[in-house]
C-alpha cells in the first residue's frame, strides 16, 4: 500500500503529450517507410504484408508541429469528439430523470434477501448497463445502498464492490456496443460500427461467469467466518447510511422503455442503414428529448442537465484529441508505418493465434498508462489495425484486443479514477483490494488468452 501511495502517475494528458513529444523525436530517429495498401474483401483499406519500403529524402518536421498538431488532432477527431459530448449530454438527462438510479436500486433491494441471487442481478445490470450505452461513474451514487444491503447478508464491502467493479469491469471488456470503446476503436479501425457483435455476445456468458463464481465464492467464505474479511480490520471500510429509495413512477418506466427502444433503432440502424456518428449522435440526443418530455423536466433544466453532462466529457474530449495527434505527427513524419514494420516483426514469427495474444497483453499493459478507453484507442488502434493486416488476422482482432485489454484492467490499475473513487467512499484500501481482484484478473487473461487464438483461428471479421 505504501507503494502506491508514493507511486504518482501523471495526469493523462500529461502522458499524452509526452507521447507526442516522443513522437516527434521518433520522427527525427527512425527511417521514414510505407506500406503499400489495398481494400480488402470487407471493403476496408489494409496495409499489405511485405511491402515495407524506406522512404529517402524525406525533409524533418519543424518544431513549430509539437503546437500546431494539437489542434489538427482536435479537428480531425471532431466527429467522435462531438458524437461523445452528445452521449454524455443524453446519459446526463437519462440520470436526471432518476429512471436507472431507481430500476438498479429496484434490481438490489429486489434480490436483497437472496445472497446469491443479489450478487447475480447486481452483476448482470451493471454489466449490461456498461456493454451497451458504457455506464462507469453513473453507479457510484449506488454504492452505498448496495453496501447496505450487502452487509445486511452478512458479507462485507469488498464483496459490494466486487458485485459493482466487476460487473462493470466485464460489461467493458466483453462489451457489444458500448460507444466510449468499442465505436471509437472500430472508427479508428476502419470497420463498422457495431461489427463483429455476434462473438462478443458469445463470449460475454463465459466471462460473466468467471466473475461472478470468484465474487459468490468470496461472499460465502466472508458470510461463513466473518473474520474471513479483507477488511475485517479497517474502521473506514464500514457500511454508510442507505439512501432512500422510492418506487419507480410510470414516467421513469416509460423513460427505461424508450431507452430500451433506442438502442434496438441504433442497432437495427446500423446493420441495416450503415448509420454513424451523426445518425447515432441524433438519436442520442432524441433520446435525451423524448425523456425529458416524458418525465416532464422543464426545458431549461433539460438544457443545463445536458450541458452539464456534455461538459463532464470535455476532459474526454481533449484526451481524445491529443491521442490523435500522436498519429498524425508519426504520419506526417512518415515513420508510423515504420513502428508497425518493426513492431509486428516479432509477432509474424510466433504465428497469427500467439500475435493475437500478444496484441492483448500490450493493450493490458498500456492501460495503467492510458485508463481511458477512447484515449487508448485513439493511441494505439492507429498502430495495432495494421499490425493484425501483417501477422494475419482481422482488425476486428485487434479491436477486441483492445476493449478486453482496456476493460479487464480497469478493474486492478491505480490510475482508474472510477475504481479509486468507489474504492475512497467505501474506504477499502487499495492493497486490500489487489488482494481479492487479481486471482479473477489472472483468470480473464488466461480466458482472454484463449479467445484472442480462438478469434484468429476462426478468422473473427
Amino acid at each position: 500500500m505504501n507503494l502506491f501511495k508514493k507511486l504518482r502517475v501523471p495526469h493523462t494528458l500529461v502522458l499524452l503529450y509526452g507521447m507526442i513529444v516522443l513522437a516527434y523525436l521518433l520522427t527525427m530517429i527512425l527511417p521514414a517507410g510505407q506500406f503499400e495498401t489495398e481494400i480488402n474483401e470487407h471493403g476496408h483499406e489494409v496495409v499489405v504484408p511485405g511491402t515495407y519500403a524506406v522512404i529517402a529524402d524525406t525533409e524533418p518536421l519543424p518544431v513549430w508541429s509539437l503546437f500546431t498538431v494539437i489542434p489538427r488532432g482536435l479537428e480531425s477527431a471532431q466527429g467522435i469528439i462531438f458524437f461523445v459530448f452528445i452521449i454524455g449530454g443524453a446519459l446526463a438527462v437519462l440520470r436526471a430523470t432518476g429512471a436507472l438510479d431507481a430500476a438498479l436500486a429496484r434490481v438490489l433491494r429486489r434480490f436483497g434477501g437472496q445472497p446469491a441471487l443479489l450478487i447475480l442481478m447486481g452483476m448482470l445490470a451493471f454489466a449490461v448497463g456498461s456493454s451497451t450505452i458504457g455506464m462507469a461513474e453513473e453507479y457510484i451514487p449506488l454504492v452505498a445502498i448496495l453496501i447496505t444491503l450487502c452487509v445486511g447478508m452478512r458479507m462485507d464491502t469488498v464483496a459490494a464492490v466486487g458485485i459493482m467493479v466487476v460487473g462493470y469491469g466485464i460489461g467493458y471488456g466483453t462489451a457489444v456496443m458500448n460507444p466510449f470503446t468499442v465505436l471509437v476503436a472500430q472508427e479508428v479501425a476502419g470497420l463498422t460500427p457495431v461489427s463483429g457483435i455476434g462473438f462478443r455476445l458469445a463470449i460475454f456468458l463465459p466471462f460473466f461467469a468467471l466473475g461472478y463464481i470468484h465474487v459468490l465464492r468470496y461472499a460465502r467464505k466472508v458470510r461463513s467466518d466473518p473474520k474471513a474479511s479483507l477488511v475485517a480490520d479497517v474502521p473506514e471500510a464500514q457500511p454508510p447510511d442507505s439512501p432512500e429509495v422510492s418506487a419507480i413512477s410510470w414516467q421513469q418506466r416509460m423513460v427505461l422503455l424508450a431507452t430500451m427502444v433506442t438502442l434496438v433503432i441504433v442497432v437495427w440502424g446500423i446493420k441495416v442503414h450503415q448509420w454513424y456518428f451523426i445518425e447515432l449522435g441524433g438519436i442520442f440526443f432524441a433520446l435525451a428529448l423524448v425523456t425529458g418530455l416524458i418525465s416532464r423536466m422543464p426545458f431549461d433544466d433539460m438544457a443545463r442537465n445536458f450541458i452539464a453532462g456534455a461538459s463532464e466529457l470535455v476532459g474526454t474530449g481533449l484526451l481524445i484529441g491529443f491521442a490523435r495527434a500522436i498519429e498524425i505527427m508519426l504520419s506526417d513524419g512518415q515513420v508510423l508505418h515504420t513502428i508497425v514494420n518493426g513492431l509486428s516483426q516479432p509477432l509474424v514469427a510466433v504465428g497469427a493465434e500467439l500475435s493475437a495474444v500478444g496484441m492483448l497483453f500490450i493493450q493490458s499493459i498500456l492501460n495503467f498508462f492510458i485508463p481511458s478507453g477512447s484515449g487508448q484507442a485513439y493511441v494505439t488502434m492507429p498502430i495495432m489495425a495494421p499490425i493484425s493486416d501483417i501477422v494475419g488476422v482481422s482488425r476486428q482482432v485487434a479491436v477486441l484486443a483492445y476493449q478486453m485489454g482496456d476493460g479487464f484492467m480497469n478493474m486492478i490499475v491505480p490510475t482508474n479514477a472510477v475504481l479509486m473513487g468507489i474504492l475512497g467512499i467505501c474506504g477499502i484500501p487499495y492493497g486490500r483490494w489487489f488482494r481479492f481482484i487479481w486471482p479473477l484478473m489472472l483468470q480473464l487473461l488466461i480466458a482472454g488468452s484463449l479467445t484472442m487464438a480462438l478469434a484468429a483461428m476462426i478468422g473473427y471479421q
